[in-house]
């Protein structure tokens, strides 16, 4: 079976429930074991999304990020506080299409288009990435095994 050689996600409504941009506001911080925002609101990702990150870099895969928000550093904050840091190789966080993202981690990774996996909650994203040959999957409520798992079995079959 092919293997993906870099598995990247998206993060709004992709690892997390809500806009960086627009949902949540700064400071982010961590109290006990919860982040929460500006305004006292508790901040989680999708409930899956510890596991599935765990399992992908456990068994071998190399992962991204691709996110177009217009709040990088507010997104970069959530990923420290989230403990992500170390699953990701790439992290392509700022305004702009997501082919100047994939754009960029083909050249810093050497990885081909085609061996790469994309996971994004726009149907946008999908249309242009598939377009340079991305494989890309469309996500409606969050990054879950279930969809990993189907996502990583159909890979180039």
């Amino acid at each position: 079976m092919a293997k993906p050689k870099l598995i990247v996600f998206d993060l709004d409504y992709t690892l997390w429930p809500f806009w960086v941009d627009t949902h949540v506001s700064a400071p982010f911080k961590k109290v006990k074991n919860h982040i929460v925002d500006g305004s006292g609101r508790k901040i989680k990702c999708f409930s899956d999304v510890p596991d599935v990150l765990n399992k992908l870099k456990s068994d071998g895969y190399i992962l991204g990020i691709a996110s177009r928000t217009e709040w990088p550093e507010g997104a970069e904050k959530l990923v420290k506080l989230f403990e992500w840091d170390d699953y990701f190789t790439y992290k392509e966080i700022y305004p702009g299409r997501k082919t100047t993202h994939f754009e960029r981690m083909h050249k810093a990774s050497g990885i081909s288009y085609s061996d790469m996996l994309f996971f994004d909650d726009e149907a946008r994203n999908i249309v242009d990435l598939k377009k340079i040959g991305v494989t890309s999957i469309l996500v409606s409520d969050g990054v879950t095994k279930q969809l990993i798992e189907q996502a990583l079995q159909s890979f180039k079959s």
